[in-house]
Parts: C-alpha cells; structure tokens; sequence
C-alpha cells in the first residue's frame, strides 16, 4: 500500500540526485535539495502558522517555483492542498474559497484585488499570504519543519481538492487522497518511461489533474520539469529547443495549433514522446504531429478528475488504432456496462467504470452528488466492505481485443431525427475536409428535430471558410441526419481554464446569453 505523501516527500525530492535540476522557471533552475529545502522551510511556517491535519491551504498563483513549494509544504504539513487556477475570476474563486474554506490561501500581489473582492469583509480564509510579502519570507526562510513535527496521516487522508466544472452548476471539488496521488504518479511515469533524464515542460494548470499529473511523475522519477505560463505555439516550440524537452502533454486545442507550428530540428530532436489528454485528438492533428515530431512515440490517454488517469493507448497500436483511447492504466481495471451494470459485450455501447488505487473519494462537502457518481462496482460484491468505482457518465465501447473507444459525455450527446449522434464524429469528419481550424459540434433545441446540429468553427492559418464547400463535404462523408444544419464560422472557439473547448459557453453564445467562464488559454 502507497505511504501518504508527507511520509515520501523528501523521498520524491531527491527521486534522482540532491544535486540534479528539479524545477525551471524562466531563468531560474532549482535543484532537488534546494527544492526539499524550500519546501521544509514553508512547512515549518505553516505548521508555527497554525495549519494542521486536514486544514485546507488554498493557492491561487500562476506556475512558478513558490508555487509547487507551497503545494508541497501543505502536504508535508498533512493538510489539504487546492490549486486554484490562476485565470479563475472573482466569482468562480468566492465560489472555491467559500465552498473549502482554506486556513491559509497563498496568491501573489497581481491577484490580491481579485483575492480582497472574492473574500469581502467576512471571507472564509484566515490568512491570505502574498508570495514576496513579509510573511512569506518569514515562513519562506524560517526553520525547516522537523519531520516528527507534523500531524500524522495515513494514505487514505485527503492530500488535495481539485476544482473541476461541469456541465451544470458552479465548481465542484473533487477529493483526492495520498494513496491516489502517488498510484496515479507511478501509474503514469511508468506507462511514460519516465527517468531522471526527463526533462518534461508543464503547459497544463497545476490545478488541472493532467497538469498536476506532471508534476507528480516528474518527482517520482527524478526527473526535471520546466514551468511555462502564457502559452502560445512559438513559445512551447522555444522551450523545447532551449530546455532539450523529451515529454510533452497537452490537450487538444493547443496540439491543434502546435500542428501547424514551425518545428525545426533542435526543438524535436530530444522529444521521446507527445501525450494528449483532455478530449479527442483528431486524426489530422495526430498525422501532422507525428510528421512534425518524427522520433516522439504518441500516447492518446483518457482520464477523469475522478480517477484522475483511466487508459492509455500504446504507440505501437496508433497506426492499428489511431482512435482508440486504448486500455486501463496500470493500478486500475475499466469496465464498460449497460445501466443495469451488466457487462456489454464487444462494439456494444456502455458507460465507462473505472475501479482500483486511482478512484478519488467523492466530493468534497457534496454527498449526493458523491453517491450518483461513486458507487459499488458493477456485479457481485465482493466479502467485507464494499469497493467503489466512479461510473464515469461517458459512453464508450470495445473492440474484441478490449481496446476501449470514446463515444462522447452523456451531456454532451446530441439527439436528433430519433437518433444519438457523438459530436466527437461530426467534428472528425470536419476536421478530415481540410477547410477548418478548430471545430465544435453541439446539439440546439429544435421542435421538429428535437435537436439540429449546430456546427461552430474557425478558419486554418490564411486562409477562409467556404460554408457551402463545408456543408458539401460533410454531406459526402456523413449520413444525412448528422450533417449539420447550422455552421457559423467563428474568429475564435472559447476555451475553459483548463484549455478544452467550452461547451457551456458555447451553448450561452448560441441563446444569446453571456459565458459565464473565462476564456483564457491555460497557465
């Protein structure tokens, strides 16, 4: 069984050597030991700050080094970490910092405002703490923290709070315990290879769990991870030259514009792979990656904040089964079944269950919403307690070699003519016309229809979107009642914080209502 993680922290800090580098940042590189000492030295400020076991310790900054050393020194502590994404505004940050209630919120000088507005008089936070203020250098540079200091915790104790939206509803927190973080860290350095001559650039939101991801299976390993804000193509292409970068892992809005990037040789020769996560990679950004990127091995991985990693497909089957989201990740077992919870049989659409080490322990102060989405594992219960799997509200299916395939979210699934169309596929076959950029199918109320089809899209670099040439394309590729019967060509497709499509704004742009989520590429 997984230790907690304050139990492995200084392990995790010298995964490779004290002296190998752990963290870039601009121009600024820490090694392993000036990493764990960091991280002893804030711990022992907020233990002497009163922050103890299961206390909650909020940051709202962007990726910087400050920023994994209070992630980190939270844990050593025994108390809960929550990642707030640096682009959240002042409603969705009063949302997370009144439903966690922190003991102590760390942020940085630019986002103090947004911090004063969200918390009012009376806010939930005893103590904001401003990277490079006065209390921060004190905790910062202080003594470290004594290892038989803290509060003892064991591996099944909340270690984070990972805020994640959904289709309905303010934020939700999804609990994640030690046991989950460092499974799911070992799951994926292992499935990825990773050693301690990694060099990994972290493009995702540390609040993100694929971003977090990044950072945990860097430690694991050793290896070394390079922070990077403010993402643009160029920039990602720079990093990667400047920094020799061999694991990189987005999601499918920014490989869309990494595939049209210039990619000279010094940027791609020490990629050993390129992961995608996040949603559906289409087939022509996959092909226009692996030509760009000739020696990275392509992973395609499926996951949910729930169960933080859920499958992976191998590289050696994207050529045999380039969409397929492959098979579970190792410490985790996929089923797919039908609402009964019977098992489906191969091609047979079901709902995706996933079980094992990586399955979260609900939401936090939410039990009903925890009830309908943890629940027992489909089938005859086992003796003594009782396992719970997330049932994961996606339809998929299987191959008769049990290679998994994505239909598309049950929110998300549009319902027209008396048929179930996966907006997944009216996007491929957009994508595969060669006339768009981005591409985004959503289902609209219609009285005859019950739904139409609605496409929204962008134009490719230099050049323009022909509607009818579109329309004529997917008419050709698609059966009839799946050829959408709205496109509207639009300058950009607004993004969610974590860098995927927002299909909730989306849908507010069509009523003509105003998104109610920032629309920032990631931090």
């Amino acid at each position: 069984m997984p230790e907690p993680l304050p139990a492995r922290v200084d392990r995790l800090l010298a995964g490779g050597a004290p002296d190998r580098p752990a963290l870039s940042y601009r121009d600024e590189t820490l090694t392993y030991a000036q990493l764990a000492d960091r991280v002893a030295r804030f711990a022992g400020g907020l233990y002497a700050g009163g922050v103890r076991r299961g206390d909650r310790v909020a940051v709202y900054a962007e990726k910087r080094p400050e920023t994994v050393v209070a992630l980190l020194a939270a844990s050593a502590v025994g108390a809960v970490f929550v990642p707030l994404n640096p682009l959240l505004r002042e409603r969705q940050v009063r949302q997370v910092l009144g439903d966690c209630a922190p003991r102590v919120l760390v942020t940085t000088e630019q986002r103090l405002a947004t911090v004063e507005a969200a918390l009012g008089p009376e806010g939930p936070v005893e103590r904001v703490v401003t990277i490079g203020s006065d209390t921060w250098e004190r905790w910062a540079t202080g003594e470290p923290m004594r290892n038989d200091a803290a509060d003892r915790v064991i591996d099944a104790d909340p270690a984070a709070i990972l805020y994640t939206s959904g289709s309905t509803g303010g934020p939700k927190g999804v609990v994640v315990s030690h046991r989950n973080l460092l499974a799911g860290a070992e799951s994926v350095a292992g499935y990825l290879g990773h050693t301690a001559d990694d060099v990994l650039l972290g493009v995702l939101p540390l609040s993100f769990d694929a971003g977090l991801s990044q950072l945990t299976t860097a430690l694991v390993a050793g290896a070394h991870l390079v922070l990077v804000n403010y993402l643009r193509p160029g920039e990602v292409v720079r990093l990667c030259a400047r920094h020799r970068v061999t694991g990189l892992t987005c999601v499918p809005p920014l490989w869309l514009q990494l595939a049209d990037a210039d990619w000279p040789e010094e940027a791609t020769a020490s990629l050993r792979y390129f992961a995608n996560t996040g949603g559906r990679l289409p087939l022509a950004a996959l092909d226009a990656l692996r030509r760009a990127l000739p020696g990275a091995a392509p992973y395609l991985m499926y996951g949910l904040t729930e169960a933080f990693r859920s499958t992976y497909l191998d590289p050696a089957q994207v050529d045999r089964r380039p969409d397929s989201i492959g098979r579970a990740v190792p410490n985790a077992e996929i089923l797919v079944v039908r609402p009964d919870g019977t098992p489906c049989e191969p091609y047979e659409h079901g709902e995706l269950v996933h079980r094992g080490a990586l399955v979260a322990l609900g939401y936090w102060r939410d039990r009903e919403r925890t009830a309908r989405r943890f629940r027992p594992v489909p089938g005859e219960p086992p003796a003594g307690r009782q396992e719970t799997a997330v049932w994961s509200g996606d339809t998929v299916y299987r191959d008769e070699d049990g290679y998994l395939y994505f239909v598309g979210r049950a929110d998300d699934m549009i319902k027209t003519s008396g048929y179930r169309v996966s907006p997944t596929e009216v996007e491929e076959a957009a994508y595969a016309t060669g006339l768009v950029g981005e591409a985004v199918a959503l289902g609209v109320p219609d009285e005859r229809l019950g739904q139409r089809i609605a496409l929204l899209v962008t134009a490719r670099a230099d050049a323009e979107v022909s509607v009818p040439a579109l329309t004529g394309a997917l008419a050709g590729a698609l059966p009839g009642y799946m050829v959408p019967r709205d496109i509207e060509v639009r300058t950009s497709l607004p993004r969610s914080v974590n860098g995927k499509f927002d299909r909730v704004a989306l849908r507010a742009s069509l009523r003509g209502t105003a998104p109610t989520t920032p629309q920032e590429v990631p931090c």
